[in-house]
């Protein structure tokens, strides 16, 4: 498989959740849009300029374009993954777990604040909560790290030979 193969099947199969996708058909897709999404930071940067003090451009193509293929990268990773006997939905495991820690964060503050009336010193609480949050920052980051790379092994593992619960191999 080219990756103009992989590419047109990706966007052919733009909400497709179903079926199975191929090492080559996935991995040929993200090559593609990391080409593009290269190429069009620096046409931001070209067309746009770069801000001399932050050294930072306004990105408008790039964004828009990974917007875009979104759903088609979605997609392809949840097939590839149902092509190695994996459920689809463990790809969105990682991002679970951001929205988990950004729910726990805010949870723990509006408790931690509930408590500062009954304080003896309106910093009292500062110390604990700041712990708290460093340590929870940390264990989401390396359980964060740990998934990514899984996911990313998961993803690089050979299709499931022949039929498998998600559907017939592709060939």
């Amino acid at each position: 498989m080219t990756v103009f193969d992989a590419t047109r099947i990706c966007f052919r199969k733009y909400f497709v959740f179903s079926g199975r996708a191929v090492r080559s058909e996935y991995w040929w897709f993200v090559l593609f849009v990391l080409v593009i999404s290269t190429v069009l930071a620096g046409l931001d940067a070209a067309l746009f300029g770069v801000d001399p003090e932050t050294k930072e451009g306004r990105r408008v193509m790039a964004p828009v374009f990974q917007l875009g293929v979104a759903f088609p990268m979605l997609a392809a990773g949840w097939r590839r993954l149902q092509d190695t006997g994996r459920p689809g939905w463990y790809l969105l495991l990682p991002t679970g777990l951001g929205i988990m820690m950004v729910i726990l964060l805010f949870s723990g503050l509006v408790v931690l604040s509930g408590f500062g009336p009954y304080a003896d010193t309106p910093d009292a609480l500062t110390g604990p909560a700041g712990m708290l949050v460093v340590i929870g920052v940390g264990l989401v980051f390396a359980l964060q790290l740990g998934l990514s790379i899984l996911m990313i092994w998961w993803l690089t593992r050979p299709s499931q030979e022949g039929a498998n619960d998600y559907g017939p191999a592709v060939v």
